[in-house]
């Protein structure tokens, strides 16, 4: 809920509101003059806290207070995500196996962190036109030695430089 939308006190349109109180007590559905009449007899606000509940949802508190705990509300939801990276491999139709392992490694690596995993076979010159199968082999040759379980979850296509295929962690 942004700070536009929330209406407080008189700029609150519903006739007939649900009111909660300030320690949390229920009011019932009552009128928004008497609900304001109830929100200023306590000296606080009456915020419109669910606008498109029939009827309206409103809250009997400090305005300060409500905004404080929404900001606090959208850190802690902020905190907890989580973006998804895709994090990339590069190998050559020559790379040895002791290099493809360290690859393999760093895949697995974050691949556990819950990264995405882009495998790209580069091609040079006239490699480009060997075997398809063989090429999809070499790219094979990686995913053999990934220790962690992952699923793929973009098959291996052609792309300019050679093939490439992503692949992410196993839910």
């Amino acid at each position: 809920m942004s700070k536009e939308t929330v209406r407080i006190n008189n700029q609150i349109k519903a006739k007939e509101l649900r009111v909660i109180g300030l320690s949390g007590e229920n009011f019932g559905v009552i009128s928004r003059d008497e609900a304001l009449s109830k929100a200023s007899e306590q000296g606080e606000d009456l915020i419109e806290i669910s606008p498109n509940a029939k009827p309206p949802v409103a809250k009997i508190m400090n305005y300060g207070k409500f905004l404080y705990d929404q900001k606090k509300k959208q850190k802690v939801a902020k905190a907890k995500t989580h973006t998804v990276e895709v994090k990339s491999v590069q190998i050559k139709l020559a790379t040895g196996e002791h290099d493809l392992g360290l690859k393999a490694k760093r895949a697995s690596k974050w691949l556990s962190e819950g990264n995405r995993v882009k495998l790209e076979l580069y091609l040079r010159g006239r490699e480009k036109y060997l075997e398809e199968n063989f090429l999809k082999d070499r790219l094979n040759r990686i995913l053999n030695l990934i220790t962690e379980e992952y699923n793929i979850a973009d098959p291996v296509k052609k792309i300019p430089k050679g093939f490439a295929m992503i692949i992410e962690k196993k839910k």
